[in-house]
């Protein structure tokens, strides 16, 4: 097969058949638009198998011995990452003046703090909400945790590795790279006291057993990762995200992103700079 056959299009029919696939699996919906984008990304995929046709495909990720390995590997290409460091600042100064004060009064007693970073694609989101801990001083000596997830292996990688471009700090102030970063040949690497807080996990968020390890976080940030799905899917995520966050723990979308007509479990919390959705407290005698 080459890609221009006729056998290598994709008809309206499969992409549907596959856009439904993926979207069970993930949440993430294609509308019709997008189905040459689907035949352009995934006739890679085509190539690398041998394969002779999206008929072909199909079959394979329904009903090959690796087919949960070929969805993981389709979900990789083509799902979108694009993030930096500090990405919508007036969310994360509330975070920073409001959230992380309310924190560390209610958490005192216990001096833990977990912060999960859902949909956190290469890891910037994660190492700016470490660094706005650290800069903090409100949890010195206190076991903190930053955990990102993401569907996307390849951004994990990336994540880890913690090396960034330009690209990257388009809305980062030139002190918090000194105080954060150190250059390396291909970029800026994360120092380690920052690294230390954040680990990465591969995560699909409709994975309701797998969500469980996750354990209970005291902020989810869940930023512009709605947006691709379709309001089946949204309406579970967000059950599940409420299932992971600690009675008065916060939740942080997207600034496009609401809970209109998706959720009632939440209550809205108007901050200095953001409005930010929130687990109610347990109520004594519950």
């Amino acid at each position: 097969m080459r890609i221009g056959d006729p056998a290598a299009k994709l008809s309206l029919e499969r992409f549907r058949l596959l856009r439904d696939m993926f979207n069970r699996h993930c949440g993430i919906f294609f509308s019709d638009e997008s189905r040459f984008l689907l035949e352009s990304r995934l006739g890679e995929r085509l190539l690398h198998l041998g394969l002779e046709s999206f008929d072909d495909y199909y079959r394979h990720l329904n009903y090959h011995p690796e087919r949960e390995a070929e969805v993981e590997e389709a979900i990789d290409i083509l799902t979108t990452n694009e993030t930096y460091f500090f990405r919508e600042d007036y969310q994360l100064r509330t975070f920073g003046r409001d959230i992380l004060h309310d924190l560390r009064d209610r958490l005192a007693p216990r001096r833990r703090l977990m912060i999960w970073s859902a949909g956190c694609s290469s890891g910037e989101e994660a190492y700016t909400i470490a660094m706005l801990v650290l800069d903090s001083g409100l949890f010195d000596g206190w076991d903190v945790r930053v955990f990102g997830s993401d569907i996307n292996r390849k951004v994990l990688a990336r994540a880890r590795r913690a090396v960034y471009g330009p690209s990257s700090f388009r809305a980062t102030a030139p002190d918090v790279v000194a105080r954060h970063f150190g250059e390396v040949e291909d970029g800026y690497r994360v120092n380690d006291d920052v690294r230390a807080l954040c680990h990465f996990g591969h995560l699909n968020l409709l994975d309701e057993e797998r969500l469980v390890f996750v354990g209970r976080a005291d902020v989810i940030f869940c930023r512009n990762v709605l947006i691709y799905f379709d309001k089946r899917a949204k309406t579970r995520a967000i059950s599940l995200l409420h299932d992971r966050l600690s009675p008065g723990g916060y939740l942080l979308l997207g600034h496009t992103e609401s809970l209109l007509n998706l959720s009632t479990e939440f209550e809205l919390c108007y901050l200095s700079e953001d409005l930010v959705y929130r687990r109610p407290e347990v109520l004594h005698g519950e």
